[in-house]
C-alpha cells in the first residue's frame, strides 16, 4: 500500500545499534527523521551518515530525533560506523536499524510488499529504492517523503530547512514561500480570512495580490 503525506507512519519493532525499539514509542513527543540506505559500506551513504552525525545537534535543537536504516545486520552497522568516523570525521551516535528481513523497507513502500528473501545475497542495486527520507511529526504522521537515486548524495541542509518550515507552520497560520529560510518573511495561510488576519497579524501585511499576503515571520 502506498503512503501519502499525513498518513500514520507505519509502526514497527526492530533491532538497532541502540537495541530493540518500538518506533512510535521511540519517537515519543519528538519529531523524527528516518533515512534509509540500500547497503552498508556504500560510498555515497557513507558521506551522508557522516554529515548527519555532524549536524545532529541542529536536529536536537529542533526537538527532532534521527534514525538511519540499512538492509544489513546491526553488527555490520557498527563496523561501518568506524569507517564513517574515520573518513568523515564524525561519530554516528543516532541509532541505525538493521532491516535484514526487509520489513521496514516494505512497510514504508521502499520495496514491493511481495519482494522475497532477506538481506543475504541482496546488493545495493537490488535495494536501489531504499534511498528515502521521511519526516514524522509528534502525532506519528508522515510530514515529508523524498527519494533519491543512489548516485546523488542527499541535501540534509534542505531537510533542516523543511523541518523549520513545518514546525513554524504547525504553530502559526502561515506558509513559507519558495527558497524560504528561517527568519525570512512568510505568507498568511489561504485558510485565514482578511478579518481573522487583522487579529492574528495586527501590524498588517503586504499584498501584491489579494491572495498573496506577506508578513514577517511570527515568533
Amino acid at each position: 500500500m502506498s503512503l501519502r503525506i499525513n498518513d500514520l507512519a507505519p509502526n514497527f519493532t526492530a533491532q538497532t545499534t541502540h537495541g530493540v525499539i518500538d518506533f512510535h514509542q521511540w519517537i515519543g513527543d519528538h519529531w523524527a527523521v528516518l533515512f534509509s540506505h540500500p547497503k552498508d559500506f556504500t560510498p555515497v551513504c557513507t558521506t551522508e551518515l557522516g554529515y548527519m552525525a555532524k549536524i545532529e545537534p541542529e536536529f536536537t535543537r529542533r526537538n527532532t530525533k534521527l534514525i538511519g536504516l540499512s538492509i544489513d545486520p546491526v553488527e555490520n552497522h557498527s563496523k561501518w560506523a568506524a569507517d564513517i568516523e574515520e573518513t568523515q570525521g564524525a561519530a554516528v551516535k543516532y541509532p541505525m536499524i538493521g532491516d535484514t528481513d526487509l520489513a521496514v523497507a516494505k512497510a514504508y513502500n521502499m520495496l514491493p510488499a511481495g519482494e522475497s528473501g532477506d538481506a543475504s545475497g541482496r546488493t545495493a542495486a537490488t535495494n536501489a529504492t531504499v534511498r528515502s527520507v521521511f519526516i514524522i511529526g509528534p502525532d506519528k504522521k508522515i510530514k515529508l517523503m523524498m527519494t533519491y537515486p543512489m548516485t546523488t548524495g542527499r541535501n540534509f541542509d534542505e531537510i533542516l530547512r523543511v523541518l523549520d518550515s513545518m514546525q513554524l507552520t504547525s504553530k502559526y497560520k502561515v506558509a513559507t514561500p519558495v527558497n524560504w529560510k528561517n527568519g525570512q518573511d512568510v505568507i498568511i495561510a489561504g485558510s485565514v480570512s482578511d478579518q481573522d488576519a487583522q487579529t492574528l497579524f495586527p501590524e498588517g501585511w503586504r499584498a501584491p495580490k489579494p491572495y498573496l499576503r506577506i508578513v514577517k515571520q511570527p515568533g
